[in-house]
């Protein structure tokens, strides 16, 4: 790849950026502007920058990469992500935009806090009080994560320090965020998924053409009947938890804020419903095409020591120089449009959520500012004197969300009555048992941290009812003993 031709769309790319940032800045006049985009958003927006949060750099990278190495059972991954996807945007959507719409609620910790009883007051501030703490713990962590993630693809490209890197791409993404607040993040994220879906089309197709056709694939030998599993090398209850383990990286989808908070932004029902279709197709076709791309990777560089780094070295050796600079505008673009989204939610989690809004009164937006200006630098920190990989730091983040508001969002969204208490014991247990099962020597994001804190979030959030109603049948027997 010719340096200087990706330098130049790289540095044409962030202007344009910038100044999204500078015109989002113009229509935003109050907090549900800047946190919500005056709950205005169209469906095209909402539904590509909904994926482009969603799929981040992980997709284009380790999706392909995790098809390099499993085979045709890395199928499993695909489905688990679109059906995630599915009952986001088929299920919570509606009922999430309708629910805070007529309750004004500008955050999902709110919503997770609603409980209009006064005696219950007490209870809704503690929930707030975890759901904020969850968030900041998790996100700052995840932040860093992408802007690690920006500072290696950039410092790789270009042969520059990584510290340098990771300072301009997170000044950047703080920039125009810092500037136009949601509405900049979603018209961003929108010009970023599209970039996406172009690099996700693009390069599987050369490839194709490159290989020959689906005879040479064929005649290359290289699927072997092994590789043709869906359950990898499994049998038994191993193939079973191997196919759950990989359907279940859904879950984390449907508690994460940072795409639920376009649902509560949606301009009206048809904006929903148009959007519905976009979102689940977009996120489709990338998936499938970056399994695809791992499958012909296989035939096109079969000793690639790095399966993560597939993406660029098919991009290198198979495009011209411009091609591969705008295939690596769209790695960044991926890390860009996830991390700008959770700079914003925790920014809104600070200042609205914390109730430290009342420290600087009328200054509402000037705090949510500062506050978001605060966590970029603590994220840069964190990802400078703090090394984990990229993929540790984002899956402990998704499944330890996930499992603590994922419980909660369904059963609430689904009518279902829910103590305050049971509330807060449910997001404590689905976060805590996410920190602990990260913490064991085992496969990072195995089926055992996907599955167990999310399944026991669940019971604890629903144990009161049982017992309730364990308890009813019970005198409901003995009563009828009686009168026997």
């Amino acid at each position: 790849m010719d340096i200087m031709v990706a330098l130049y769309t790289l540095i044409a790319y962030k202007a344009v950026l910038l100044l999204i940032g500078f015109w989002s800045q113009q229509r935003t006049k109050n907090t549900t502007d800047y946190f919500l985009g005056g709950r205005n958003l169209g469906p095209i927006v909402a539904a590509i920058s909904y994926g482009a949060s969603s799929a981040s750099a992980w997709t284009l990278l380790g999706m392909s990469g995790a098809a390099f190495v499993l085979g045709i059972s890395a199928i499993w991954i695909v489905a688990g992500a679109i059906a995630g996807c599915a009952t986001a945007w088929l299920w919570i959507a509606p009922r999430l935009m309708r629910h805070t719409r007529a309750r004004d609620q500008i955050t999902l910790t709110a919503f997770l806090a609603d409980d209009p009883a006064p005696a219950n007051h007490d209870a809704n501030r503690k929930i707030k009080l975890l759901a904020s703490i969850v968030i900041l713990l998790s996100f700052v962590f995840y932040i860093a994560a992408q802007f690690q993630g920006a500072a290696t693809t950039f410092s790789t490209a270009f042969a520059r320090p990584l510290i340098e890197s990771l300072i301009l791409g997170a000044a950047v993404i703080t920039i125009y965020t810092f500037l136009g607040g949601f509405w900049a993040a979603s018209i961003t994220d929108t010009l970023q998924g599209g970039l996406m879906l172009v690099a996700a089309i693009l390069l599987p197709v050369v490839a194709f053409h490159h290989i020959g056709g689906w005879e040479e694939i064929r005649q290359a030998g290289v699927f072997t009947p092994q590789s043709l599993s869906l359950s990898g090398a499994n049998t038994g209850l191993a193939a079973l938890g191997f196919a759950l383990g990989n359907l279940a990286i859904g879950i984390g989808t449907l508690g994460q804020p940072h795409l639920l908070n376009r649902f509560m932004a949606l301009r009206n029902e048809r904006a929903l419903k148009q959007a519905q279709i976009l979102s689940i197709g977009w996120l489709s076709i990338i998936f499938f095409s970056m399994y695809s791309l791992g499958l012909m990777g296989r035939i096109l560089v079969p000793d690639l020591q790095d399966p993560e780094s597939l993406f660029f070295q098919l991009a290198t050796q198979l495009l011209p120089p411009f091609g591969a600079a705008v295939l690596l505008a769209a790695v960044l673009s991926a890390i860009m449009s996830t991390a700008d989204s959770m700079l914003l939610v925790v920014a809104s989690t600070i200042s609205y959520d914390l109730k430290l809004q009342r420290l600087m009164p009328h200054r509402e937006l000037l705090l949510s500012r500062l506050s978001m200006l605060g966590v970029s630098i603590l994220a840069v920190l964190i990802a400078l004197y703090l090394p984990a990989t990229i993929f540790e730091r984002v899956l402990f983040a998704w499944i330890a969300i996930g499992s603590a508001f994922a419980p909660t969002i369904l059963a609430r969204l689904a009518s279902a009555e829910l103590s305050p208490a049971a509330v807060l014991r449910s997001i404590a247990t689905g976060f805590v048992l996410a920190v602990i099962l990260s913490l064991l020597p085992n496969t990072t994001g195995d089926w055992a941290e996907r599955l167990i804190p999310f399944s026991t979030a669940l019971l604890v959030l629903f144990l009161p009812s049982l017992k309730m109603a364990a308890s009813t049948r019970s005198k409901q027997k003995a009563a009828t003993r009686t009168v026997n």
